[in-house]
């Protein structure tokens, strides 16, 4: 059984939001910098960084972080995909992923950002926190909070990479 959580209007209100939020809570887009995790993090991160560059008037520096070579969780890759051509050095960096379920991906992700320079903070925004978190992290920056049960998943579609934008909870919970 499938339930859209977000379409894309939702999508595009949600993205909005946390733009503002990040800009709000960090006094401006002074000293920030947005890396997206790659797969689908980094358009996600694209597309803050550009609505936070438009209300600022200020070009916020966007970049793409490959995390497979830091996994705990699966076998070890090559980073073969980050591109962060700035300077993460004394930065606020905005680490976005679309979707935080255990914690893993960001794990793996900060190791991975840590390689690329010694930024002054990090800051967590995700589209989606679904819960059952099994590490102590948790994302400044939330979307859309979503009660499931660890057999379900979410989908996240985005028109860069599926044609569309949408959020669904596919629900193994049987209906009666």
């Amino acid at each position: 059984m499938s339930t859209i959580l977000l379409d894309a209007g939702d999508v595009k209100r949600t993205l909005g939001r946390l733009a503002h939020e990040i800009l709000e809570a960090n006094g401006g887009a002074d000293q920030l910098v947005v890396v997206g995790v790659l797969r689908k993090g980094w358009p996600v991160a694209k597309r803050l960084a550009f609505l936070m560059t438009q209300i600022e008037g200020q070009t916020v520096p966007c970049g793409k972080l490959d995390v497979s070579g830091s996994r705990d969780d699966r076998p070890r890759g090559v980073d073969e995909g980050s591109e962060i051509p700035f300077q993460v050095n004394g930065q606020t960096v905005v680490l976005v992923d679309e979707v935080i379920f255990t914690g893993r991906t960001i794990r793996a992700a900060l190791d991975a950002l840590l390689t690329h320079g010694r930024p002054a903070r990090v800051q967590l925004a995700v589209l989606v926190d679904r819960g059952h978190h099994e590490l102590p992290i948790a994302p400044d920056f939330c979307g859309r909070k979503v009660d499931t049960l660890r057999s379900d998943r979410v989908e996240v579609r985005l028109h860069e990479i599926d044609g569309e934008d949408a959020v669904l909870l596919h629900s193994t919970e049987e209906t009666s």
